[in-house]
């Protein structure tokens, strides 16, 4: 049977059409079944947690289970290889942390790129650092700590949860730009590091203000100043270390990202109910008592900010001669 060219015309129009509504409908009626958060870290960890509220959230939202899987280890390199490999269906995300931007420059031989292999879905919390130091320390406040480093380089120990995580970072980064010297002591996490802080082992670190809140509170560590460029809601009173160091921010942003190839409907839908959860006042008093503020983006915001961060955090690396373990 002939068709005439006109009619053919259109069959081929309407089977070219076809996929574009498949997509369409398909984010429309998404999420039909369990959806997967990938995060790097234990149960019990900051990534963790803000993963938990945001994936309990959305699935009350959406009427579908977001389950946390976790898959510790190697900075959440192992995580990431996961979401890289898994189909790019929306039913596989991964929960970004700073280690992701990191991990880009200190770790040269990994099994993908991230920025080419994962989409960026939205940002979702700003984590503040505390710079805190034991009370025998005798200096109160960021001015009195650069001139005692000055004074006696090499000194003061700065712990930190780890080479090459946020931790260690944002302390490289104030001393790059102090050009002060403090020596590096790494721990396998932040517990065993406040342990040490406390007891007067180290007398320096910068961690996140969510696992050292509580030893701040009970006097048993003294807080200087918080690392982000506003002051916390959740330490008010502290002024940012950028009041005296001009041009200093360091803050661990975390996110959700897809596998590449992940439909930009999918993307979409999911960018506009993170940013609904980020609006919602339990939520938002929820992120407050870990430390974080939300942080709404567009996906190509977020994009950018990954982008910045990776290429900052390179330019530190560098600077300390800082290499994996």
């Amino acid at each position: 049977m002939k068709f005439p060219r006109r009619k053919l015309f259109h069959l081929a129009a309407g089977a070219a059409a076809l996929p574009a509504v498949s997509r369409i409908a398909g984010a429309e009626s998404y999420p039909t079944r369990p959806v997967h958060i990938v995060v790097g870290f234990p149960p019990g960890q900051s990534a963790d947690i803000s993963a938990r509220l945001l994936g309990q959230w959305l699935s009350e939202r959406l009427a579908q289970s977001f389950v946390i899987d976790n898959r510790p280890g190697a900075a959440s390199t192992i995580a990431t290889e996961q979401v890289v490999h898994a189909p790019p269906d929306g039913y596989t995300l991964l929960y970004i942390v700073a280690s992701n931007y990191i991990n880009a420059t200190l770790k040269p031989s990994l099994p993908y790129n991230f920025i080419r292999d994962i989409e960026p879905v939205a940002s979702t919390t700003s984590s503040s650092l505390v710079v805190e130091a034991n009370p025998s320390v005798p200096v109160k406040n960021i001015p009195e700590l650069i001139a005692y480093a000055k004074a006696d380089p090499g000194k003061l120990n700065m712990a930190s949860g780890g080479t090459g995580n946020s931790t260690h970072l944002a302390g490289e980064l104030f001393k790059m730009m102090t050009g002060i010297d403090m020596f590096h002591v790494p721990y396998r996490g932040s517990a065993p590091a406040l342990t040490d802080l406390v007891s007067g082992q180290v007398q320096v670190m910068f961690d996140l203000m969510a696992s050292s809140i509580g030893y701040i509170r009970a006097g048993q560590l003294r807080a200087l100043a918080v690392t982000t460029a506003k002051r916390s809601e959740t330490l008010p009173e502290l002024p940012t270390v950028g009041d005296f160091v001009p041009g200093y921010e360091a803050s661990a942003v975390g996110g959700i990202g897809a596998p590449k190839g992940t439909p930009l409907a999918i993307i979409e839908k999911l960018n506009t109910e993170i940013n609904a959860a980020l609006a919602d006042t339990n939520l938002r008093s929820r992120y407050a008592a870990l430390g974080s503020v939300p942080h709404p983006s567009s996906r190509i915001e977020y994009g950018k900010l990954i982008a910045a961060e990776t290429e900052k955090w390179a330019k530190v690396i560098k600077f300390a001669g800082i290499k994996p373990e």
